[in-house]
């Protein structure tokens, strides 16, 4: 087993709550990261100070970053693409370890494919 966390689709779809709440945290400090007006600042800001409060901004969102997918990480719940909101949590099915398969908007978890088919493999529960 890869895993050591498994969910069941009931406990995978009773988190699904603080997991939007994670990523749409996520996918806002992904925006400061990528905010054009705060990279050309940085880029043109002196080496010595970090760029001021684009550079703050940009430190910032990236501690929020890292602290959204550590808090995921640190319930073994994958995050397979940010900007759809793909999401993989380990289960166990017939007796063999596969990934429960969620996108952010779909109602419940409905979905699973093996650890190495990924999305393409999904197939309805």
């Amino acid at each position: 087993m890869r895993h050591e966390r498994h969910y069941t689709v009931e406990e995978a779809n009773e988190v699904l709550g603080w997991v939007g709440d994670r990523l749409e945290a996520m996918r806002d400090a992904h925006a400061r990261l990528t905010d054009e007006e705060a990279r050309e600042a940085l880029a043109g800001g002196a080496p010595g100070n970090g760029g001021g409060r684009p550079g703050r901004q940009v430190g910032e969102a990236f501690v929020e970053l890292q602290a959204g997918l550590g808090a995921l990480s640190g319930r073994e719940i994958i995050l397979r693409d940010l900007e759809r909101g793909l999401i993989d949590f380990p289960a166990v099915r017939d007796g063999e370890e596969v990934y429960l398969c969620w996108i952010d908007g779909e109602p419940e978890v409905a979905f699973w494919h093996g650890l190495d088919a990924g999305y393409a493999g999904r197939r309805p529960l």
